[in-house]
C-alpha cells in the first residue's frame, strides 16, 4: 500500500503526463528525487528512446549541499544535450513541487543552454 505522499504525487504526475510529450527535436527532461540523490532522463517518447542521463550517484565529482549538487546534475545533461544538437526541451517535475532540488536542477541546465 502506498503512502498518502507517494500516492498524491503519483496523480500529479500523472496528470501531468497527459499534457506533455518528448520527441526527438523537443524531449521531455524528466526528473526523479530520492531522499539522497537526483536524476535526470531526456526522453524522447515518440520512440521511446532515452538521449541522455545525468544523475548525483554516478557522478562522484559532486561537492556540496543536495541543491547545489541537483543543478550541477541540471549542467551536466544540458551539455549532454547541448553537444547532440539539442537545445528545446519540455520539464517534467514529475509530481514534485517545482522548488529547492527539482528548481536547482531547472536552473543548472537553463543555465547550461537549455531552453524551456
Amino acid at each position: 500500500m502506498q503512502r498518502k505522499n507517494q500516492s498524491s504525487r503519483n496523480r500529479i504526475r500523472v496528470r501531468i503526463r497527459k499534457k506533455i510529450s518528448g520527441t526527438a527535436s523537443m524531449p521531455r527532461i524528466a526528473v526523479f528525487r530520492s531522499n539522497s540523490e537526483i536524476y535526470v532522463q531526456a526522453i524522447d517518447d515518440t520512440a521511446a528512446h532515452t538521449l541522455a542521463a545525468a544523475s548525483s550517484h554516478h557522478m562522484k565529482s559532486l561537492s556540496g549541499t543536495k541543491t547545489e549538487k541537483a543543478k550541477q546534475v541540471g549542467a551536466a545533461i544540458a551539455k549532454q544535450l547541448i553537444d547532440k544538437g539539442i537545445n528545446t526541451v519540455v520539464f517534467d517535475r514529475g509530481g514534485y513541487l517545482y522548488h529547492g532540488r527539482v528548481k536547482s536542477l531547472a536552473e543548472g541546465a537553463r543555465e547550461g543552454g537549455l531552453k524551456f
